[in-house]
């Protein structure tokens, strides 16, 4: 990455980055940390059980060079006795594998958790464009790297030698020992020589790791422009969700408008607000609001009304106070209450009375609650 484009970047990266990157197998890594749990985990385990290892391995060795002239000269008991050592040295160094396995699986975990990716498995042609390739020799990252190389030579390579001299007389005394005893008393100083070396190891990684998580959140910014460009594709353009927002009030106007015919009531303005109202004493607790509108929308809602024969009453703080505090599709606040049924008690008694042909009732007197 050009340096003039990594000093652009200047914004943490944003969860979808870091998503599409953990896809692709990018994630951060530090093989010393991983090198380090590896050699400690099978330094303990040589420091631990390295004698009874070695003690197989021995029985194994002793058994294998045991071949009386039968065996020489059959070649099936060859075969049986070859699978049979297998299995014994198997056997033998199998607790060592798996915890070496459990290590070198478990270190990376512990960084950058799980992740397998078959992006990271495909082939990449560009890294075989000579230009790119020299630019990445010199580049800062490659000083960088050569420079921990260098210095995680020089610390693993000063502890081996300290090792070595500090053991070099039980080394050479191990030729001196019986063959079973000495590979047992070799695998407790390759032990010992491990942990010793993994102390080593786990200063560079304690280095190591801080560093590559720096570099892969640094590889991870974005400009302000990457960050403007993914709001615009997660979210849409202006004018896309300008028509979406459009279209929904389109829809919910609809819908409105097909259950003011529905509605017992309209209390209006009178030209300023209107709402409607339903009210079924078998399946509503309260009175509830069905549709609402200023201006346009309320002369639109009387509109409709009138072409459908539903009664419209002026009653104007009430149609304010039901405009402001009521939603469409909710029930009337309490303190509405009598107020609401002095006006749809109005509305029933009127129904009554043309449908027997009668006199209209008087108009009641609205009594709103103190606000």
């Amino acid at each position: 990455m050009a340096e003039t484009e990594r000093h652009d970047r200047t914004e943490q990266p944003t969860q979808k980055r870091l998503d599409e990157a953990r896809r692709e197998g990018r994630i951060p890594r530090s093989r010393d940390l991983t090198a380090a749990a590896v050699m400690v985990i099978t330094g303990i385990a040589l420091k631990t059980i390295g004698d009874s290892v070695g003690a197989q391995l021995g029985q194994m060795m002793q058994t294998g060079l045991r071949i009386s002239q039968q065996q020489a000269f059959d070649s099936s008991a060859m075969a049986s006795s070859f699978t049979h050592l297998t299995m014994m040295a198997m056997t033998a160094v199998a607790p060592l594998l798996l915890l070496t396995l459990i290590a070198a699986l478990g270190a990376p975990m512990a960084l950058g958790g799980w992740s397998f990716s078959f992006a990271s498995l495909s082939p990449d042609f560009s890294r075989l464009n000579p230009v790119p390739g020299m630019a990445r020799m010199v580049s800062v990252r490659s000083w960088v790297e050569l420079g921990k190389s260098l210095g995680k030579f020089g610390i693993v390579g000063g502890a081996g030698v300290l090792v070595l001299w500090l053991n070099a007389d039980q080394l050479l005394g191990l030729g001196r020992e019986p063959i079973q005893a000495g590979i047992g008393h070799a695998m407790s100083i390759t032990g010992q020589a491990l942990i010793a070396l993994t102390a080593a190891l786990a200063l560079i990684a304690a280095i190591d790791v801080p560093f590559q998580l720096w570099q892969y959140n640094r590889d991870m910014r974005m400009t302000r422009e990457e960050i403007r460009q993914e709001h615009r594709e997660s979210e849409g353009s202006p004018e896309v969700r300008g028509r979406i927002r459009a279209l929904q009030r389109e829809m919910a106007e609809r819908r409105m408008m097909e259950d003011v015919p529905r509605a017992d009531v309209i209390v209006v303005n009178p030209t300023h607000y209107a709402v409607a109202l339903r009210y079924d004493d078998k399946t509503m607790r309260a009175p509830t609001v069905v549709a609402k509108g200023v201006d346009l929308m309320a002369a639109r809602i009387r509109e409709v009304a009138s072409e459908h024969k539903v009664p419209i009453f002026e009653a104007p703080p009430l149609a304010r106070a039901l405009h402001r505090s009521v939603e469409i599709g909710d029930e009337i606040p309490a303190d509405l209450y009598v107020t609401v049924a002095q006006v749809l008690t109005y509305i029933f008694q009127l129904r009554a009375a043309q449908r027997d042909h009668k006199s209209p009732p008087a108009l009641p007197n609205i009594d709103m609650p103190d606000a």
